[in-house]
């Protein structure tokens, strides 16, 4: 077994171009694939995904809609947060297939874990609508299709980006075989992750970090609530929706957390992974603003992604 972590990414994911001054720009993935240009990573080129997986998550009817919506020059606006562009729609469809590229390199056994490196990020897109700058349910759609491509019995899902991941709660939990945890400012947009909704098959669990939240208390709920929910769950494959927002520097939210934190996080949940799966792990970038920051951050992720895969 090549017991390394593989780094997912194409350049088709710096297609998706947004208006001037829009903080879901192109800057954001160039800063964090440079952070990590000189780590010792296999670097895998992501696939187009098939339109087969988008439909475990999204109706034909919306493929439909963002297809009669993409744009032959300029921007379309789906919201008012969320565009596309011209490349917008292959780079989206790039970001899914990264996620899937992962879980097949991990359960194969040809990578010890993936982080996928794309964009546009994908926790907020329900199943017939694109919002939070996010189209398709990137983390969501590679569950369903970890349990269904390659019949696994419970995939677990951590998110940490500051905001709530409400589409890809609305996308799995009505699963039972998938855990959905989420830890987020709150009340923050969107507005949904109360710790009081629990899911219909009560796999879902939602923390709420008040503004002006720091390490301390980020790592006790962390310690307290979501860690012991995915212990007990005991998953077979760990996702994770890799949102660096939740830092003290970024320019959209109101969380203190510090790079510490974030390879904090990664390190515990990978413990998990080593517990209960044979330490499979496949992160994929979220949210993250600050663009001096961002790829401090996610390189400090990546970085022990490296160390638990070596």
């Amino acid at each position: 077994m090549l017991m390394a972590t593989a780094l997912i990414t194409h350049p088709d994911c710096l297609g998706h171009v947004t208006p001037p001054g829009h903080p879901e720009q192109v800057a954001r993935l160039e800063a964090v694939l440079s952070a990590l240009d000189g780590m010792d990573l296999i670097r895998v080129k992501a696939p187009l995904v098939a339109e087969d997986d988008l439909l475990r998550c999204h109706p034909q009817s919306y493929l439909n809609d963002l297809k009669r919506a993409s744009p032959t020059s300029g921007w379309w606006a789906l919201d008012p947060d969320t565009y596309m562009s011209q490349g917008t729609l292959t780079a989206a469809h790039r970001a899914v297939g990264a996620v899937i590229r992962g879980v097949d390199l991990v359960l194969a056994g040809d990578a010890a874990n993936a982080f996928a490196a794309v964009r546009p990020p994908g926790h907020h897109a329900e199943r017939e609508t694109a919002m939070g700058f996010c189209l398709f349910g990137n983390v969501a759609i590679a569950a369903h299709y970890a349990l269904e491509h390659h019949g696994l019995s419970r995939v677990a899902i951590v998110d940490f980006d500051v905001h709530h991941g409400n589409g890809t709660q609305a996308l799995v939990e009505d699963d039972p075989r998938i855990l959905y945890c989420s830890t987020h400012q709150m009340p923050f947009y969107p507005g949904t992750g109360r710790p009081s909704d629990t899911g219909p098959h009560d796999t879902i669990i939602n923390v709420g970090l008040a503004s002006g939240t720091g390490s301390k208390e980020f790592r006790a709920a962390m310690d307290r609530i979501v860690l012991p929910g995915i212990d007990a769950f005991s998953p077979q494959l760990l996702l994770i929706s890799a949102g660096f927002d939740a830092h003290r520097d970024d320019p959209l939210a109101e969380l203190n957390l510090t790079t510490e934190d974030f390879a904090w996080v990664t390190a515990k949940i990978c413990d998990l992974a080593d517990k209960h799966c044979a330490g499979r792990v496949v992160s994929a970038l979220e949210g993250g603003y600050d663009l001096e920051a961002l790829g401090e951050r996610a390189a400090a992720h990546v970085g022990i992604l490296r160390e638990r895969g070596a």
